[in-house]
């Protein structure tokens, strides 16, 4: 790994839900407070950073990335102060804060914008796309055209995601020195980094006709994160690259720009034409993709993002494996899967103890708008209510976005009082005291993988050897450092016989508790890591 990024290799990275991951003040709504109270508990599960999702000022259109004050965060939340006691209490830990950053888009409830559509010769003027008529016919994310029409100003400007989320102009030079100054503020704060929302939009390239991937991309980055006062910072991109030169543009040493990106082609499977509509797909499929991206990323010495969940997506065992009678073992083997590979884990939270997509009844139990959008949407494509249920139950955002479920109290111990979105559906089978108590523990396991990751170099730093062919029904890859080897297997949903030389050492990690070292018959969403002696 190149030297530039060696002190990153050591992050284990849990993604916290700010709205729902504790509530201290029995409002219903998570708060800063609430997450220092369970600092420890992330610490006793093995994480040492924490990317925390949008608490800024916000009239939440779109939970939090709709931006209206970068510089403050939402009252519900708490205050500066709170943050900054956040801060103090973490790096106390050894701990390091990466924010989410939002450049691409501010809310229509910014100063910014406020101004900017007062008139054509406003300082603020050319903060945002303007123009008298729609330039294309692009289409926002949530659907309907990208171009809205404001009386106030007589000109169109473009959103690409909701109405009230007007598209920054980073074309202008004022906006670039905007956003560094909105950098510099939180790094001056402590932040040891950012996870940097939809990067590549920030440069619009309209002669293709394109919304991303501009031709003054790579230069815009460059101006946050490759001056002297940001160059130490862990930077990590939401970009739908997919070709590998552009990924090396964004994320090799010597470019000045990301640490690393997340490459997103496996939360393809399991999914038809959107998140919301449900395909065959399987562990084999995740699999490939994880040896093509281990492979391009090594030989190319880039660093490379490990995950499975986040806030965008409903859970990643819900959509390629048994969530029901072998959530356990299914939820273990995702882990050994992902984490003992080469590069940074990132966690999101409830995953640590198996969370599920959830399935409610009625529209009204959802709040994202994406969901609700699309719900209406198949309601006039002519789909039955019970259809269209069935489509958002299994792809919806709310799905991530439920409160965290802590114990078997009323309201899974995340509040006192009503939260501001109902709990999982499955909140009295799984929550975090159930699964501590019970015999098969999937955060016992998450704890016992991340601690052999932390403690053996190999892991960390070793080589990734591919040892499983297509036509496997398991995934056996090897990670070496020097004289220091480990061979990992991981069994998919039927019984299989291991072949081949990986089935030897000793057995240092399994998630079956009658597991036999040496064993080449393996049960449905088996795992055992084998150290070479």
């Amino acid at each position: 790994m190149n030297a530039k990024y060696e002190k990153f290799l050591e992050l284990v990275i849990y993604q916290v839900y700010p709205r729902s991951f504790q509530d201290s003040n029995n409002d219903g709504i998570g708060d800063i407070p609430g997450l220092i109270q369970r600092l420890d508990y992330l610490c006793e599960l093995g994480v040492n950073a924490l990317w925390l999702c949008p608490c800024y000022k916000s009239p939440n259109h779109d939970n939090g990335y709709d931006i209206s004050d970068y510089r403050d965060i939402m009252d519900e939340f708490g205050t500066m102060d709170d943050i900054r006691t956040l801060i103090r209490e973490m790096h106390a830990r050894d701990m390091k804060l990466i924010m989410d950053l939002v450049p691409n888009h501010t809310s229509d409830e910014h100063r910014w914008f406020i101004e900017s559509r007062k008139s054509k010769d406003n300082p603020y003027s050319d903060y945002y796309y303007w123009f008298d008529e729609p330039l294309n016919d692009w289409q926002s994310m949530f659907g309907g055209s990208a171009w809205e029409y404001d009386k106030t100003r007589g000109q169109y400007y473009l959103h690409s995601y909701t109405v009230q989320q007007p598209d920054l102009n980073w074309d202008n030079p004022a906006v670039v020195k905007e956003m560094q100054d909105v950098v510099d503020f939180w790094v001056d704060l402590g932040v040891d980094g950012f996870r940097c929302d939809v990067i590549d939009q920030i440069s619009k390239d309209f002669e293709n006709g394109r919304n991303c991937f501009g031709p003054n991309l790579h230069k815009y980055i460059h101006a946050l994160f490759g001056r002297e006062k940001t160059e130490h910072l862990f930077t990590v991109g939401e970009c739908w690259a997919e070709d590998i030169e552009e990924i090396r543009l964004h994320i090799a040493e010597d470019r000045g720009e990301l640490s690393t990106l997340f490459q997103f082609e496996h939360l393809d499977v399991g999914r038809g034409k959107d998140k919301f509509t449900r395909m065959p797909g399987s562990l084999a499929e995740v699999r490939d993709v994880l040896v093509k991206w281990q492979t391009l990323t090594q030989e190319n010495d880039l660093l490379y993002s490990l995950f499975t969940d986040n806030h965008d997506n409903s859970p990643f065992i819900s959509r390629v494996a048994d969530d029901r009678g072998l959530r356990y073992e299914a939820a273990t083997c995702l882990a050994a899967m992902f984490y003992l590979l080469r590069g940074v884990p990132f966690l999101y939270q409830g995953q640590e103890f198996g969370i599920t997509a959830s399935s409610y009844e009625d529209i009204s139990s959802f709040d994202d708008i994406e969901s609700i959008n699309a719900y209406r949407a198949y309601l006039d494509e002519g789909l039955t209510k019970e259809e269209a249920l069935a489509r958002i139950n299994f792809g919806g955002r709310d799905n991530a976005r439920r409160p965290m479920p802590w114990d078997n109290t009323e309201n899974g111990g995340f509040s006192g009082g009503k939260p501001w979105i109902p709990l999982s559906s499955r909140v009295h089978e799984i929550n975090l005291e159930n699964d501590r108590k019970s015999e098969k523990s999937v955060f016992r396991f998450y704890q016992a993988l991340l601690a052999l990751r932390r403690e053996n170099p190999a892991f960390l730093r070793g080589k990734f050897t591919n040892l499983s062919k297509e036509t496997d029904t398991y995934f056996m890859y090897e990670r070496t450092l020097g004289s220091d080897s480990f061979t990992v297997i991981c069994n998919f949903e039927n019984d299989s016989v291991i072949s081949g030389d990986g089935v030897s050492g000793t057995l240092v990690l399994s998630n079956y508790a009658d597991a036999v070292e040496g064993s080449r018959a393996f049960r449905p969403y088996e795992i055992a890591v084998y150290r070479k002696n």
